[in-house]
């Protein structure tokens, strides 16, 4: 592990998501103004009652308190392991660390409302309970305080992106494949507004599909993709969904792309490996098409590749074979591996509220204005 700096401030960042895999946890440190430092990491495996649980409730259109209490209560138990195997890693005590920033479980995200009713998003956390549970300060409810702005709530990382990897000589993509996809741009003119935006599913049909056909979670390296062809008819009903065609801001999750929205789009004669194949092609030319919204000059792009989508080869081809401009790139050589961008966030997010510091980008979000996010949950 990173031995420790000079005088810093601790944070942890805990991260769940859509694809209900696991907790991450980040342990950061922050020293002025210098570029957040990534210490040590644990991932915790989601146990399997509560990943069948979570995806129930992710997909359920009624929902018991006593059955939401139930998956709260273990998925907090869950973050407080993750955040003490974390520490049983490094030399750093609870004591030492000024917060915890938790993200909680996307349970379901509206931004624009549904059925015209307001605007919600739904992450199930329990962060006094957190704070009981570990003896630390705890900060969550980071995306309602945008929501409220007028703005969607998502993606946030953009501006942890810009922490980290923000340059004046050089434009910059920042590319997450969790179970959703996101991009950011990073301009080197510092007039530029960061921009960022959802372009579609990752891991989440992916996974899913999988499941399905395969009886495991995830389809390691893309092998079984690889397997298959794409199919191209399929894959054009699949991008005849609006969303592809909405410009930013904009942002999604299961309430949109999940098994039941493939299920419309398939006439049942495809072989299962060639709808694991079409996924994995929806992905890239999702994402090609969000780069080309925004309209960059011509000549080579950094893309920095993040998320666990990062490591399926087969995806990763299929990128590089619909942008042949850029140059995929990973975080690692930034000191930040691909996995534990979006928990190194959370605990960045946890700083900024502790500091009054604004956390969201209304370039990204939508937001009428810069914006404090998160409660803070005293230990």
């Amino acid at each position: 592990m990173t031995p420790p700096i000079a005088s810093p401030l601790y944070y942890i960042g805990l991260m769940s998501g859509t694809s209900l895999d696991g907790i991450d946890a980040a342990l950061i440190a922050i020293e002025g103004d210098s570029t957040p430092q990534l210490l040590a990491t644990h991932a915790e495996p989601m146990p399997d009652e509560l990943h069948r649980l979570l995806h129930t409730l992710c997909h359920a259109e009624q929902v018991s308190f006593a059955q939401l209490a139930a998956a709260e209560h273990a998925f907090c138990q869950c973050q407080a392991r993750a955040v003490q195997r974390l520490l049983a890693h490094f030399s750093v005590g609870i004591e030492q660390i000024s917060a915890i920033g938790s993200h909680g479980q996307t349970i379901e995200h509206a931004p624009t409302g549904h059925n015209g009713g307001p605007a919600y998003t739904l992450q199930m956390d329990n962060p006094s309970l957190l704070a009981e549970l570990t003896g630390c300060t705890v900060v969550a409810d980071f995306r309602r305080r945008d929501l409220a702005a007028g703005g969607q709530a998502a993606p946030l990382a953009p501006a942890f992106h810009q922490a980290l990897f923000g340059r004046a000589d050089a434009h910059q993509l920042v590319l997450n494949l969790g179970g959703f996809a996101n991009l950011t741009w990073l301009s080197s003119q510092p007039s530029d507004p960061v921009i960022g935006f959802d372009t579609g599913p990752a891991n989440v049909l992916l996974d899913g599909w999988f499941a399905l056909h395969q009886g495991g979670r995830f389809d390691q390296n893309g092998d079984w993709a690889a397997s298959g062809e794409v199919d191209q008819a399929l894959l054009a009903r699949l991008l005849s969904e609006p969303f592809f065609q909405q410009p930013p801001p904009r942002s999604t999750g299961r309430e949109l792309f999940h098994m039941d929205w493939l299920q419309k789009y398939l006439s049942g004669q495809e072989a299962a490996a060639d709808v694991q194949a079409t996924l994995a092609e929806l992905t890239a030319v999702s994402v090609a098409q969000g780069v080309d919204q925004l309209r960059i000059d011509d000549g080579p792009l950094t893309l920095i590749t993040a998320g666990g989508g990062a490591h399926n080869a087969y995806l990763m081809q299929r990128l590089a074979h619909h942008l042949p401009r850029a140059i995929l790139t990973s975080p690692s050589a930034y000191g930040w591996p691909e996995d534990w961008i979006e928990a190194g966030a959370f605990a960045w997010l946890a700083h900024q509220r502790l500091n009054h510091l604004p956390g969201n980008l209304p370039s990204v979000t939508g937001a009428q204005g810069l914006r404090v996010l998160g409660g803070i949950y005293a230990a």
